[in-house]
């Protein structure tokens, strides 16, 4: 990943504090203006030269991620290192599982464990993920037809799977904290990708892949909600590559502050980002491209919440609705410039990119 500057709660010139963010006219790095242009014609010639001079076996495909991955995070970043930090079944003897039942019973196990996942599961509903509990992906491995339910939980990992074709939710977290999702990969799936509600807190949902899917991340199920949600449905949301999804990457309802950074949009259908009801959402070093909505306020009947946005590229994008304030991001952080998101994201995002 390179060396990166660390950032926490807002910037004030070139520190950070933790006081309100406020929304002022949406800022970014946009393209365009002669003096880029011709250095882009330049860098254009020069990589068609390079391209046409190299064996055909080093030219990559417009839609094939970079050979060489970003190193794995031993910890999550974000909140879920809040809270007293998220470590799943910490040091516990992994125990390797490839069926359906066998994932079902250590899932639901009272115990603290590290469950192995190995080959293709095929399933159907909703598995229920119980505390203490860290499940990695062996290479390869599948999550086909059902999704996980973390319910009721607190410190839980899930790592390096490809759930795809869920009947529910690939990943549903409710009235759970400490809860760390990376490095996975989904796709076509029924209802929400990683949908997180009902009072859940201190989550990071990071370095995952999204593809051919609708809805994607809700993040908050009910404006009628807000007896539970208030001060909770706290979420950072970072290295992400939404690829060519529909819509809630994410949808938030009462979460704030709520950190959307350094996530990787290419070709999104219906809108990036949505802040509602009494949302605040920090949208932060992303790279939105072929995405006529990035962001917005309201959402539906879900009116307007706040939304801060900084540092954004867009490349053939629209640049979105920002305004209000967000509350301070407590931790620190690692910020890659927007201008690197894309190839630092489709070389690391989904699982098969990390070995753990």
């Amino acid at each position: 990943m390179g060396t990166r500057g660390r950032t926490a709660g807002t910037t004030t010139g070139s520190r950070t504090t933790g006081s309100l963010t406020t929304g002022t006219p949406t800022t970014g790095t946009l393209i365009g203006g002669l003096a880029v242009a011709a250095a882009a014609a330049t860098a254009l010639a020069t990589a068609l030269a390079t391209a046409l001079a190299a064996p055909a076996s080093a030219v990559q495909r417009a839609d094939e991620p970079p050979a060489a991955a970003p190193a794995a995070e031993t910890s999550p970043v974000g909140w879920a290192s809040q809270g007293g930090g998220t470590t799943g079944g910490g040091g516990t003897s992994p125990t390797t599982v490839n069926s359906a039942s066998a994932l079902k019973t250590a899932l639901s196990s009272g115990s603290a464990a590290v469950i192995r996942v190995s080959g293709t599961i095929s399933c159907s509903g909703m598995l229920k993920v119980t505390s203490n509990k860290t499940v990695i992906g062996n290479s390869g491995a599948t999550i086909a037809g059902c999704g996980f339910n973390v319910a009721s939980a607190s410190n839980v990992i899930i790592r390096n799977l490809s759930f795809r074709d869920w009947d529910d939710d690939g990943i549903n977290v409710q009235y759970s904290t400490r809860v760390w999702i990376d490095h996975n990969s989904f796709s076509n799936g029924y209802d929400g990708a990683v949908d997180i509600k009902r009072a859940s807190d201190y989550v990071t949902v990071s370095w995952n892949k999204f593809s051919s899917h609708d809805k994607t991340m809700l993040l908050g199920h009910s404006d009628d909600n807000g007896s539970e949600d208030r001060g909770h449905l706290r979420v950072t949301y970072h290295h992400n590559w939404f690829n060519g999804t529909n819509q809630r990457h994410p949808r938030v309802r009462f979460g704030n502050p709520v950190h959307v950074y350094n996530n990787y949009y290419a070709g999104i259908g219906s809108y990036g980002v949505a802040s509602t009801k009494e949302a605040g959402v920090l949208v932060e070093g992303n790279s939105f491209e072929n995405t006529k909505d990035p962001y917005h306020r309201g959402e539906g009947s879900s009116p307007a919440g706040n939304l801060v946005a900084r540092n954004n590229q867009f490349v053939n994008s629209g640049t979105g609705d920002a305004g209000g304030s967000v509350a301070g991001i407590p931790y620190s952080y690692p910020l890659d410039a927007a201008s690197s998101v894309k190839s630092i994201v489709t070389g690391g995002a989904g699982a098969g990119r990390i070995s753990i």
